[in-house]
């Protein structure tokens, strides 16, 4: 048992790493890494994705999640020294909020840089994302690789 432990152990601990390696996506078909080359969404995904986006129980959800966070992050000090899983995770869902038609993706690094790809339906909202993300503390940067691609109809 006592060989075995350490076994384990080590292997929750690369299992975890390997699991906090996924990007932020807002959607499903939201490219896997922000340097993907985006593909232009149907008409019927994009539809999807707003409709979910834009439900007032989805809204609130999101909202409250980056309300709890920022006041924790506050509380602990911890907006100095944020994880990027956590720095991502914040990004994603402010921009899946105010940007419901996109398919985004988003990296964060331990500097505090942001790197945001996919595709979003309009100029205006290529222009809101790197506003959006640097009003989650802990953003310095924003690296905007998203294009602008109306949905197929």
């Amino acid at each position: 048992m006592q060989k075995l432990t350490p076994l384990l152990i080590s292997g929750l601990l690369v299992f975890g790493v390997a699991a906090c390696d996924n990007a932020s996506k807002t959607s499903e078909s939201a490219p896997n890494n922000p340097n993907e080359a985006p593909q232009t969404p149907t008409a019927q995904t994009t539809q999807a994705s707003q409709q979910d986006a834009q439900s007032e129980v989805r809204r609130k959800q999101a909202n409250s999640d980056i309300r709890a966070r920022e006041q924790r992050n506050n509380t602990t000090g911890g907006d100095t020294q944020r994880a990027k899983g956590d720095l991502a995770s914040e990004v994603r869902s402010k921009l899946e909020v105010n940007i419901p038609k996109s398919q985004l993706t988003v990296n964060a690094a331990d500097n505090g840089t942001v790197t945001v790809s996919g595709t979003v339906s309009n100029q205006q909202e290529l222009a809101k994302i790197e506003k959006l993300a640097k009003e989650i503390k802990g953003v310095k940067t924003v690296v905007v690789k998203a294009t602008v691609a109306p949905p197929k109809s």
